[in-house]
């Protein structure tokens, strides 16, 4: 589905089990990018996420970071850090959890709601799109590393 080229453009993920499945096939391609995920409430970020987190074998909750900001995982050797900016009301705010050093680490950073924290985040490597439709979800992925 994703092998290949990590360019996606209205794949049509039907369930949770669809969307799990794409973050899994995501996860081949991502080692220390800074992705951002786009979606309304609901739409499958952290869903994508846990996709992602367990085809690497994490075996744990998968969260939505909403009221920590930031969950990290160290997993087989990885490290990730799995943002979410939904609260943030100024990205100065983000200086408080010490968004330079976490962002200019050798993690893969996953960020939900990036919109929130603009001013304080570089250009992404990766977008991530998730739009309900029709009860399942469209995915779209834009590569900006080409």
């Amino acid at each position: 589905m994703l092998r290949g080229s990590v360019e996606v453009k209205g794949l049509l993920l039907p369930d949770e089990k669809a969307t799990l499945e794409a973050g899994a096939q995501l996860a081949n391609e991502l080692s220390q990018e800074l992705v951002f995920l786009h979606g309304d409430l609901g739409a499958g970020k952290t869903t994508l996420v846990r996709g992602l987190l367990r085809s690497w074998g994490h075996r744990g909750v998968v969260k939505s970071p909403t009221y920590t900001l930031v969950e990290p995982y160290e997993i087989a050797g990885r490290s990730i850090y799995h943002f979410d900016f939904y609260r943030i009301e100024d990205p100065a705010e983000l200086i408080y959890i010490g968004i330079d050093d976490l962002l200019r680490s050798d993690a893969l950073k996953l960020v939900e709601w990036p919109s929130r924290g603009a001013s304080a985040l570089p250009e992404p490597e990766l977008e991530i799109e998730l739009g309900i439709i029709d009860g399942g979800r469209v995915l779209n992925v834009t590569d900006h590393r080409v």
